[in-house]
């Protein structure tokens, strides 16, 4: 490998940049292959880089080369934004070589891979689920990582990602309120955005405190509005939940800029307990 001079690296990479690349692919020695694709990874041709390197990784399997050749290829990948593949690519190194050099590395850079392709809220997030147990599997091999502080922070965002979807999914069901186009269990919509809420506060502790007190809210809400389209016999008692969620909302987060809000469920409630007539909201 020490045969390739400073001179000739430097003549391989004049040799890419003069569209030689196809002639650099016939050529059979990987060894060739090798210092040329790291030379097309100097100049940031990264997509040449990755497919000079596939073929180099089986080539130097098992060898010393082999471990900086995989790890090229999976930031060759990455750095071309082919996140997908560069997850994929970099999970393997570090399968393959996990006492390797740069296997701190590849463990942080798996788990950049899989948040960089973390989908809208709106989506199914089995790929930000995948992204969290990555990079928390980082945080747990490398608690000291100099990494530490941006993977915490990414963590924390791709955590706020599923709280975000449970939060849109609440908000829904009570925006739809009393539509019955979409209850075919014989349940309401209310109901829906009370356990889906009550479900994100007791799956996801770690949500920003305005995002829990916005969960709080829609099940207080919910209540009331629940207790109000109710028969007789379920009437009184759903009011009764709605002012203990009142106490609570309240004594959770006695500043709050829905406070007024709550209060005005919290009175409709008692005076419906005592058959008194209730305001039109």
């Amino acid at each position: 490998m020490k045969k390739y001079s400073l001179l000739l690296i430097c003549v391989l990479i004049s040799f890419v940049s003069c569209g030689e690349y196809n002639a650099v692919m016939k050529q059979g020695d990987p060894e060739y292959k090798y210092e040329t694709a790291k030379a097309c990874f100097a100049r940031g041709k990264y997509t040449q880089a990755s497919e000079l390197l596939n073929g180099v990784v089986l080539a130097y399997k098992g060898t010393s080369f082999g471990e900086e050749s995989l790890y090229l290829m999976a930031m060759s990948h990455f750095l071309h934004k082919d996140y997908d593949i560069a997850a994929t690519a970099f999970k393997k190194y570090y399968q393959s070589y996990p006492r390797g050099i740069y296997v701190e590395e590849a463990r942080y850079y798996s788990a950049l891979s899989l948040y960089n392709e973390v989908p809208d809220p709106r989506l199914d997030q089995t790929a930000t689920k995948q992204a969290i147990t990555e990079m928390q599997t980082f945080l747990d091999y490398y608690p000291y990582t100099r990494l530490k502080d941006q993977a915490q922070e990414m963590l924390q965002r791709l955590q706020d990602h599923l709280v975000e979807k449970e939060y849109r999914s609440a908000q829904l069901y009570y925006d739809l309120g009393t539509y019955i186009g979409n209850s075919t269990s014989g349940g309401s919509n209310y109901e829906a955005c009370i356990v889906t809420s009550e479900n994100a506060l007791r799956d996801y502790p770690y949500a920003l405190p305005e995002r829990r007190e916005q969960f709080q809210m829609l099940i207080l809400r919910s209540r009331y509005h629940l207790a109000k389209q109710s028969v007789e016999e379920k009437r009184l008692e759903r009011f009764r939940q709605t002012i203990d969620e009142y106490y609570g909302f309240a004594n959770d987060f006695p500043e709050s800029k829905y406070l007024k809000e709550a209060q005005g469920y919290f009175t409709k409630s008692q005076k419906a307990l005592k058959g008194q007539p209730m305001e039109e909201d």
